[in-house]
């Protein structure tokens, strides 16, 4: 996983959508080879809080799990948007489709979180050749070494791409090999910024 792209994002107000000069980015469902990217609701957070509970997820980033209460909390403070009127933050659930599990025990865990496996998101704002989009992801334990996260980071990309983004932004732990490789496949690549100990990705889609 990459660091969270804005505060408490693991990211009910009725808006999850981004603007950019000019005119109002609305966080639409993003649809790739096995994955669904659905715009993130409050609704959420009970399936997700199981998603994300195992601690370890948080080994690199810091801190521990939030429960379901603490997660419909911080779901209605991102979906209320930035503080920063120049800033906008969108936020995806990331969903298996239904054909993709390989047993009854992924069949069983699937079902228990409604599908749902991960989470992306993108903090959009003003960059130096235009609009930026930093991006962050996480897929729960489970469900992880199967190649969803970088499926997921790269159906993101090529949306925000899509949609007019200029530059893409991503900060990872040096030490984890696995979310380098996600960026990576997302179409960044590592700069020799380090901003709070993590390293810089970047792409000029």
């Amino acid at each position: 996983m990459s660091s969270p792209a804005h505060p408490g994002s693991y990211a009910n107000s009725n808006s999850n959508s981004c603007s950019l000069p000019g005119r109002l980015i609305t966080a639409d469902e993003i649809r790739t080879a096995r994955l669904d990217l659905i715009p993130l609701r409050v609704e959420h957070a009970a399936d997700m809080a199981v998603v994300l509970g195992d601690p370890a997820l948080h080994t690199f980033i810091g801190g521990s799990p939030d429960d379901a209460e603490m997660l419909r909390n911080r779901y209605r403070r991102m979906l209320a948007g930035s503080p920063d009127p120049g800033v906008s933050w969108c936020n995806w659930v990331v969903r298996l489709r239904e054909g993709f599990l390989s047993s009854s025990r992924e069949r069983s865990q699937v079902e228990g979180s409604s599908g749902l496996v991960g989470t992306v998101q993108a903090t959009i704002g003003p960059g130096a050749e235009g609009p930026l989009a930093e991006i962050a992801w996480v897929i729960g334990t489970p469900w992880q070494g199967r190649g969803f996260a970088s499926e997921a980071a790269r159906g993101l990309a090529d949306w925000l791409a899509a949609q007019g983004m200029r530059t893409l932004v991503a900060h990872v732990h040096p030490d984890h090999g696995a979310s380098a490789a996600v960026a990576a496949a997302a179409g960044l690549a590592a700069t020799g910024e380090v901003h709070d100990g993590e390293i810089r990705w970047e792409a000029s889609p």
